[in-house]
């Protein structure tokens, strides 16, 4: 990505854990010099921690603001953590956050000056390159710093923006948390699988197998999940049966519904 590749500015990523570790990977798979990242987390994977033979710093303050710094960090030390790098920050400083719950007002009300502010939730398949992001940005954000945003996600996976930042609590509780589900979904697929007479490992494996295909399949594939699901679906066979259970009124739909809605609801406590 030609964006990446140019870039000749500083990115400070707070946080190198498993969901910033995996935004740099990408930024140095897409072209982007480890010498124009410094890294700031206490305890640095070994993955991160091995780029600093590539030009990478690691917890070493720059002596002027950089131009976009990346707070990936748990929403519940962030007011510690912004309050403490406001030397880092200046007026033309990019602010772009991946915390769950935290809003743009908490943000910019944690810096001395107002500020270019882009709030995104990304997914855990970032680590490989195939997660999604939801991002929105105040209305300082310039069309460049946008476009550099959009740049910087992307090495993550898609993304999508809104324009309207109440909509990332029900983005969190959908995408943010959604990869949990789904692999409570191969658990339970696989518990159910031994439970009915297969070997464990190969209930699992089958699971694992079935939920990925599937997932490929649907991001290969033009036709609606729907038209999907149906094209499994013989009248009156084995996966009839199954989604008759499935899809009753006290089934799948319902269920998600309520811990989507809890999960939602968790954000906006954590935006507090």
């Amino acid at each position: 990505m030609e964006t990446l590749k140019t870039f000749k500015g500083t990115i400070a990523l707070i946080g190198a854990g498993n969901m910033g570790g995996a935004m740099l990977r990408g930024w140095v798979e897409l072209g982007l010099d480890p010498k124009h990242v410094m890294a700031v987390d206490p305890q640095p994977s070994p993955d991160v921690a091995a780029l600093k033979a590539k030009g990478l710093r690691i917890n070493a303050p720059p002596v002027e603001p950089v131009d976009v710094m990346l707070l990936a960090i748990k929403p519940q030390v962030a007011g510690e953590a912004i309050n403490m790098l406001h030397q880092m920050v200046g007026p033309d400083t990019l602010m772009i956050s991946i915390m769950a719950g935290k809003t743009i007002k908490f943000i910019d009300d944690c810096l001395p000056g107002e500020q270019s502010i882009v709030r995104a939730m990304p997914n855990t398949p970032a680590a490989i390159g195939r997660g999604i992001s939801v991002a929105v940005a105040n209305a300082r954000v310039t069309k460049q710093q946008r476009a550099l945003a959009d740049a910087l996600l992307k090495a993550a996976g898609l993304v999508e923006w809104v324009d309207d930042e109440g909509m990332i609590d029900a983005v969190t509780a959908v995408s943010g948390s959604g990869p949990a589900y789904v692999f409570l979904l191969a658990e339970t697929m696989a518990a159910a699988g031994a439970k009915a007479g297969l070997p464990a490992d190969l209930a699992m494996r089958l699971a694992r197998a079935t939920v990925a295909g599937s997932g490929e399949l649907m991001q290969r594939s033009d036709l609606e999940t729907a038209q999907l699901r149906q094209n499994v679906t013989s009248p009156g066979g084995t996966t009839a049966a199954a989604l008759d259970v499935l899809m009753a009124k006290d089934g799948m739909a319902p269920l998600l519904d309520r811990a989507i809605a809890a999960a939602a609801k968790r954000a906006k406590q954590l935006a507090k």
